[in-house]
């Protein structure tokens, strides 16, 4: 039996974290691959410094592509093989002609999530634009969706399973640059990473877009510091790297920005 009691301490998503060990025990026992549900980036990183400590136990992480935010989680005794091809995905085209309505993520979120179905049974969604979008979800989901998920917006859409290689991911971009800030507040440094205006990321603050280590902070006056990572949907993510002082007492800032 592992320690769970000792393994929640300090644990900020205790319920969720209850089950994945609930899982790894399975796994012990049974000797199987176990997978989770879709977890989400915070919860995927509690995840990594809950099982660091653990011998008995293996993990592997598995989203659909490398740099998917919301993945499963396949879990095996020490001794099982463990690959990505063991953690099950499928890949579903969300279609329709979206050039006179266009729709974003939260719009197929949303469409998909009001045919009845969990959050948790859902991975990342690409957005194609006015072509549509394709989301990665659980395999048991995919006949469901193909006949209930018809509509998006005001758009009537078709939903089929495609094979994963048809998944139509590009490569993020790496950009380095430097800013110089009076402070090391989210607004300023997001506002300069992301090259909006500082009124705009804040109404993107309060409006929960921004999330610091895959947190939501509704307050743009939270102070960042070196290994935060700053992302927003659809703007990329955001790495604060080494931070100086000026003369000037200014905050000379390294970031580097994946877009």
């Amino acid at each position: 039996m592992l320690p769970k009691a000792d393994l929640l301490k300090g644990v900020e998503n205790r319920e969720e974290m209850a089950q994945i060990l609930d899982r790894a025990e399975r796994a012990i026992k049974t000797w199987e691959v176990i997978t989770t549900d879709f977890l989400s980036p915070a919860i995927l990183a509690e995840c990594e410094t809950v099982f660091k400590g653990l011998t008995e136990v293996h993990l592997v992480a598995w989203g659909g592509y490398p740099q998917a935010e919301r993945k499963r989680l396949g879990i095996a005794r020490e001794e099982v093989p463990l690959e990505p091809e063991n953690v099950e995905i499928a890949v579903l085209e969300i279609a329709g002609n979206f050039l006179f309505d266009t729709a974003t993520h939260r719009d197929f979120l949303g469409s998909m999530l009001g045919t009845g179905i969990v959050r948790e049974k859902t991975g990342d969604a690409i957005v194609l634009g006015e072509r549509g979008a394709q989301v990665i979800v659980v395999p048991e989901l995919v006949e469901f969706l193909e006949m209930n998920l018809t509509q998006v917006r005001s758009v009537p859409v078709k939903t089929q399973a495609i094979d994963i290689g048809e998944l139509k991911v590009r490569e993020p971009k790496r950009q380095e640059m430097t800013t110089v800030e009076a402070s090391m507040r989210l607004d300023a440094i997001a506002s300069a990473g992301f090259r909006v205006s500082r009124s705009k990321m804040v109404q993107m603050i309060e409006t929960k877009d921004v999330r610091v280590n895959w947190k939501e902070v509704t307050q743009a006056s939270h102070t960042v510091k070196p290994g935060d990572l700053i992302a927003i949907r659809g703007k990329g993510r955001l790495e604060v790297k080494d931070v100086a002082m000026t003369k000037k007492e200014r905050y000379r800032v390294q970031m580097v920005r994946w877009v």
